[in-house]
């Protein structure tokens, strides 16, 4: 029987990895954006996702834990593409379109840690306290995406 704490180290890591992934993918945006006001709030939640994933961290190093500290292969490839795909449609909206894009993910992979039944009382405050924020930025950014497709 494997240790509880092995499994929450395992689910604290997938979302480490994704949101540290979500921290870049903000990054980059904020590079991209045409608008300051855009680069302004994607620098902003850039940090605050660095902030979640640190916490997400220190939980996992309070399990006993070694923590990820890298995003996935899979998003390197992803702002690969995003990058070429941007350099043929530009705009402040393809730039919001990607990232909320990445919000319905990140959003996705907590609510799923949150419905796993398997991690303990603790890491389950840890993961649904780092959700509400993962969440404020997720209807943040669906927000702005509808309000600059409604303009259009």
């Amino acid at each position: 029987m494997s240790n509880p704490s092995d499994h929450d180290v395992k689910v604290l890591n997938g979302l480490i990895e994704t949101t540290i992934d979500s921290a870049d993918g903000y990054a980059e945006a904020a590079k991209d954006a045409d608008s300051t006001r855009f680069t302004a709030t994607f620098q902003s939640r850039a940090t605050e996702r660095k902030q979640v994933a640190s916490a997400l961290q220190q939980q996992v190093r309070a399990l006993g834990g070694k923590p990820d500290d890298d995003g996935t292969v899979l998003a390197s490839a992803h702002r690969m593409f995003v990058n070429l795909r941007k350099s043929i449609s530009s705009g402040d909206t393809a730039v919001v379109d990607e990232v909320e894009r990445g919000e319905d993910h990140i959003k996705h992979k907590f609510e799923d840690a949150l419905k796993d039944n398997d991690v303990t009382t603790a890491t389950r405050s840890v993961i649904s306290s780092a959700y509400a924020s993962v969440k404020a930025g997720h209807d943040q950014m669906r927000d702005l995406k509808h309000a600059l497709h409604n303009k259009a």
